[in-house]
């Protein structure tokens, strides 16, 4: 049984990512986002409980990867389709409305591919090149159930979501370093970088206190590792 304890993690978390890609879809988008918090969640677990029981194995690899490509890939990506049917269109867009919401699931391509590229990819050992998938799922997720609103009103329409969506496809694939949140110790100098994206998470929850808060704490991830590359 203990054996199989990280794969049943990892099963969990696909079972999320199928109930999260169900809800996007009848427009349940609140029930979406949490299951794909859900599914985070037990991503975190399974890795965490193959090192601690000395696991791993190609079968445990690719099922994490099939999983995540579910949850964090086809989910966002359902309801970014869904989104599509909230947005205004242009005059000159109108023909293609029905065409558009298609679109979204580019994105879950680039999840595929990210997510491929991350398990040959012998540099992200300690860091990531290109943004995870799980901050790509939580940032629209928590975008759409927070902004919803917003998303839907004259000032964003489809054109920005099109190519906001584009944008952030191709941040999975980028060759942008951005830093992991695991902690070896809990040394300032060597984790002041984390410490300082924490303190403004911190901030931003407790400013804004709804689900948008969340995807400002991916961009300001995003922005702040960035700029710690461009120091270095």
């Amino acid at each position: 049984m203990l054996l199989n304890f990280p794969n049943i993690l990892t099963c969990c978390n696909l079972i999320c990512g199928c109930m999260a890609t169900g809800a996007a879809f009848y427009g349940h988008f609140e029930w979406a986002f949490a299951m794909i918090i859900g599914g985070a969640v037990f991503d975190f677990f399974d890795g965490m409980a193959a090192r601690a029981l000395g696991i791993s194995g190609p079968i445990g690899k690719e099922l994490d990867s099939l999983a995540d490509v579910v949850t964090f890939g086809v989910a966002p990506s359902a309801m970014v389709f869904q989104l599509f049917g909230y947005v205004q269109y242009p005059d000159a867009l109108q023909p293609l409305a029905p065409y558009l919401p298609y679109t979204a699931f580019i994105m879950a391509a680039f999840s595929a591919l990210r997510l491929a590229k991350f398990n040959l990819d012998t540099r992200q050992t300690t860091s990531f090149i290109g943004l995870p998938t799980p901050a790509n799922a939580l940032f629209w997720s928590s975008l759409i159930v927070g902004q919803l609103s917003f998303l839907a009103s004259p000032r964003f329409n489809a054109v920005f979501l099109f190519l906001f969506m584009l944008m952030f496809s191709f941040l999975l694939i980028a060759e942008i370093p951005l830093f992991s949140l695991k902690f070896k110790t809990l040394d300032w100098q060597e984790n002041r970088v984390k410490y300082v994206f924490l303190a403004g998470c911190v901030v931003l929850l407790l400013l804004l206190r709804d689900a948008s808060a969340i995807s400002l704490c991916i961009l300001w991830y995003i922005a702040l590792s960035m700029i710690t590359w461009k120091l270095k």
